[in-house]
């Protein structure tokens, strides 16, 4: 886990977002549960467990749980950002974007997708989708592994349980 910075971050950089002590709507502690109270605090800020940025006029925008950030030849990309821009492309109905172990990157991102009925899931349409975000996003973002569902896993109230595609 890396601790806060007590610099202001750069406008686009991704990072934990934290709360500082005290706040109402803060927690005290996890009961009886004092490992976990440890590492929820860094001095007075409490980490959310989001990741998020500022933009150029200070405000914050959401990027995802931070454990789902993916971290890509040292660069920290939104799977939210890479999913809204995959969403514009005529054959997606849904994207999901996970990170996925690489030895040379650290993780690379992975798009699973559903496609629009009158689409075939091909390698043609793959490297279609893989240049439409790399012609809109830095070069980093792209999806450089792309796989085609049906469905995505979910929990019982719908969530997309990212962590089932990872695997």
């Amino acid at each position: 886990m890396q601790l806060p910075r007590r610099d202001e971050p750069r406008a686009g950089e991704i990072g934990h977002i934290a709360v500082e002590r005290p706040d109402p709507s803060m927690l005290l502690d996890y009961w009886n549960q004092p490992d976990l109270t440890e590492a929820l605090f860094v001095d007075d800020w409490m980490l959310t467990g989001d990741a998020g940025s500022f933009d150029e006029d200070g405000y914050l925008h959401y990027e995802g749980r931070a454990d789902d950030v993916i971290i890509t030849a040292g660069y920290r990309v939104s799977p939210l950002e890479v999913e809204d821009t995959l969403r514009e492309h005529e054959a997606v109905a849904n994207a999901v974007v996970v990170g996925v172990d690489d030895e040379e990157r650290e993780q690379v991102v992975k798009a699973f997708l559903k496609i629009e009925p009158g689409f075939e899931p091909s390698e043609e349409l793959a490297d279609e989708v893989r240049t439409f975000v790399r012609e809109r996003e830095a070069a980093y973002k792209y999806p450089r592994q792309v796989e085609f569902v049906d469905e995505f896993p979910t929990t019982v109230t719908g969530k997309v349980q990212r962590r089932k595609l990872k695997d």
